[in-house]
């Protein structure tokens, strides 16, 4: 949110603690990730089609090992952990994803992440997302502004609309494209989180969520993008809420606030893909 003196002093230290644990176990798992990246991994298909791998396991309980030992009294969501409603019952709830973007990763490709969130009273506070193999380690904090590796970062301002600097799925950019020319996007980038995360640091306009993303693909790259000057809601403009008994989102936009404010505006009242 950013660089004030006032503004940091909104929510003083209250979180300096878990703040360190949560960087210091995420550059930890991200090494791991990276140790296991581009090697033979045992992997398979749960649910109807998401890939999972031996790395995601690994990654998962070196996450969990650190933080739940640590923060024993707080909930814990995470993509590959069995849910507990447990956590309903918690204010201070852990949200993780060990390995965003698993397509890529198994792949070979780089643009996957760790992505962990502490959320309070169902917005988060605390956030860590670490892209390792491009050396991207994105941190956040409630009122006390985001960071790429250590500078502060800010998205970008304006409501022009440069297609190809906006990232998602393209039956719902175009919904933006008043021109009815052929438009470009953005190429496609493996992890939510870290889609999202581009928009924090101005490499992106613009990213969409399509349906059906998770609680632990958004809620750190949420805050991320808060505090870097943009918002990051539903396509009516609504907030969105963390740790609830269902944990799946419809279709979500992320922008710097007055780009953002001009998107949601143009999506009130539309028929969405």
């Amino acid at each position: 949110m950013a660089d004030g003196d006032a503004e940091h002093d909104v929510y003083p230290e209250k979180f300096a603690r878990e703040a360190a644990l949560l960087a210091d176990t995420v550059r930890e798992a991200g090494a791991l990730a990276l140790s296991l990246f581009r090697t033979e991994l045992r992997n398979w298909t749960k649910g109807a089609s998401s890939p999972v791998s031996e790395a995601d396991i690994a990654v998962n309980e070196l996450i969990a090992g650190r933080l739940r030992a640590a923060t024993p009294n707080y909930g814990w969501l995470s993509e590959e952990s069995a849910d507990d409603d447990q956590r309903l019952d918690k204010n201070l709830v852990w949200i993780v994803d060990p390995i965003d973007g698993t397509r890529a990763y198994l792949a070979g490709r780089e643009d996957w992440c760790v992505s962990v969130a502490l959320v309070e009273n169902a917005q988060p506070v605390l956030a860590a997302v670490f892209a390792p193999a491009t050396d991207e380690f994105f941190v956040a904090e409630r009122g006390r502004g985001a960071r790429l590796n250590g500078g502060a970062i800010r998205a970008t301002a304006g409501t022009a609309l440069d297609f190809p600097r906006i990232a998602g799925p393209k039956p719902l950019v175009e919904r933006l494209n008043r021109s009815g020319n052929e438009i470009s996007l953005h190429p496609r980038i493996g992890s939510l989180a870290l889609r999202l995360c581009r928009v924090a640091d101005g490499k992106l306009d613009a990213a969409f969520a399509g349906g059906q993303s998770r609680d632990w693909d958004l809620a750190a790259a949420n805050l991320i993008v808060q505090e870097a000057d943009g918002s990051m809601t539903t396509l009516s403009g609504d907030a969105i809420r963390y740790n609830r008994r269902e944990v799946t989102h419809g279709m979500l936009v992320a922008a710097g606030r007055d780009r953002h404010a001009s998107i949601v505006e143009q999506f009130r009242g539309r028929v969405l893909p």
